[in-house]
């Protein structure tokens, strides 16, 4: 899921934001209705930023507990989210994807 895609007029803009947002991929979370927010486990690759910026790609995965896999697969509300300071957005997961996701939990 992409909570938007942001063009950049120059370099420069780009290195101005990406700057900004040092460490948003510790802000990335799912939020299942009635249960507390499930927080991004980012980049287990390599890390993707340094002092000065971040990466304009992160690669993140979730891990839900059983309450939470047993709620998604019975259709509860899921919504996508970023209460990072620099980045704040949230997103309803669409029926379709939440579906695919569903039968991917075991």
């Amino acid at each position: 899921l992409e909570f938007r895609r942001v063009l950049f007029r120059s370099v420069e803009e780009r290195r101005r934001a990406l700057a900004r947002l040092i460490d948003v991929e510790d802000h990335v979370y799912i939020e299942i209705e009635g249960l507390p927010r499930v927080y991004a486990i980012a980049d287990e690759d390599l890390d993707r930023e340094n002092d000065h910026k971040t990466s304009a790609v992160h690669f993140l995965r979730f891990e839900f507990n059983t309450g939470a896999r047993d709620a998604i697969r019975s259709g509860r509300p899921v919504s996508v989210g970023c209460d990072h300071e620099n980045y704040r957005a949230t997103a309803r997961i669409p029926e379709a994807a939440l579906a695919s996701l569903a039968s991917d939990l075991h």
